[in-house]
């Protein structure tokens, strides 16, 4: 018998309106229908005690579902993600957009602060190529910084992202992301729990989260404050049982704070990827380098630094600085700092962070 989401027909559309039904009476309790979900012997249609009987605007999701192209996954569906439907509050259905099965996949989450430094925002765009490289499809929430870096790294190294949402689906939040929804699509998929037309209101985000690290064998945290989002989605990890890793950062900056907290309370840490890859079950490893010639420009030896500028980075070595301080430490002047800095700047040594400060780019030493 087909099920909600198989070719068009009429039987399957009035299964679809069920369930759209059920999801909009249950999508901000979802325990509520939960646990009714998992012994039923079918996702075709709710169970009878549910009491998921459509109205107009149901039908109408359902014809709009079709005619978009969009996947609906009833808990029970064959593609309804494993790892969710073990969760007390595994939503009853999910709406999808994009193509790639959810059920196979082995996620990592990335996550972290929307207002992002440039250091933080390289090193999710890393993490997710090198995840994706491996073969895990990186799974964050479209949100601006860490998670749209961490969306476009897995894409841009030709692997799998999902995003999650915290609204309808016909919706894209934040609107300024929709290029970047498109090719979630094209290359992973986009889901949430919530009915059409539901909009991204700041209770749902801590519903959205618990998906986020429900889909997960990991969770990365790159840069939170102490409160946020972030650690919301690092509270329910644990609840979950899955593993939760943070990217370290100088003790000081309050972009870190989150991150050095979950590390003190026993957060796995990551300084590559392979630091999360090594630790899942089975491990999951990064292919080889290639071994052919790629040419001179990446064959060759990097450029010797002068004797300034090694001060300089070793002074950096214990974590980001002014051009204040490097002065005083270096017992001169700004003015004596600024050319060896602009020499580590243009060799790649080193970067400039929002806030002024200069710290030390994964470049070596």
């Amino acid at each position: 018998m087909p099920t909600p989401s198989s070719s068009p027909t009429s039987a399957s559309r009035a299964a679809a309106a069920r369930w759209l039904a059920l999801q909009r009476r249950v999508a901000l309790r979802p325990e509520s229908a939960a646990e009714v979900l998992r012994r039923a012997s079918s996702a075709e249609s709710p169970p009878a005690e549910l009491d998921a009987r459509p109205g107009p605007r149901d039908h109408a999701d359902a014809l709009r579902l079709e005619r978009s192209g969009a996947r609906l996954l009833p808990m029970g569906h064959p593609d309804y993600p494993p790892r969710l439907a073990r969760l007390p509050d595994a939503p009853a259905v999910l709406t999808v957009a994009g193509a790639r099965p959810l059920a196979s996949a082995r996620c990592i989450a990335i996550v972290g602060s929307r207002a992002a430094t440039r250091a933080g925002l390289r090193m999710a765009r890393r993490l997710a190529g090198d995840f994706a490289r491996a073969g895990a499809v990186v799974v964050s929430g479209l949100a601006r910084g860490i998670d749209a870096a961490a969306h476009e790294g897995a894409l841009d190294a030709g692997g799998a992202t999902f995003a999650v949402q915290a609204c309808g689906l016909e919706q894209v939040y934040p609107a300024a992301h929709r290029a970047l929804a498109r090719r979630i699509e094209e290359a992973g998929a986009r889901l949430t729990e919530f009915p059409f037309g539901t909009p991204a209101l700041p209770h749902h985000f801590p519903l959205r989260n618990r998906l986020i690290s429900g889909l997960c064998e990991a969770v990365v945290v790159v840069e939170a404050r102490r409160r946020s989002g972030t650690g919301v989605t690092a509270r329910h990890a644990a609840d979950q049982g899955v593993d939760v890793f943070a990217v370290p950062g100088p003790v000081d900056s309050p972009a870190h704070a989150g991150a050095l907290s979950l590390l003190r309370d026993g957060a796995g840490i990551v300084l590559e990827a392979a630091d999360v890859l090594s630790a899942l079950r089975p491990p999951l490893e990064l292919p080889a380098e290639p071994t052919v010639d790629e040419g001179p420009a990446r064959n060759a030896p990097r450029a010797p630094l002068s004797a300034a500028a090694e001060r300089v980075l070793r002074l950096l070595s214990a974590g980001p600085l002014t051009r204040d301080e490097l002065a005083r430490r270096l017992g001169g002047e700004a003015d004596a700092v600024a050319l060896p800095i602009l020499e580590l700047e243009l060799a790649g040594r080193i970067e400039e962070e929002r806030d002024g400060r200069l710290r030390r780019t994964g470049g070596g030493t």
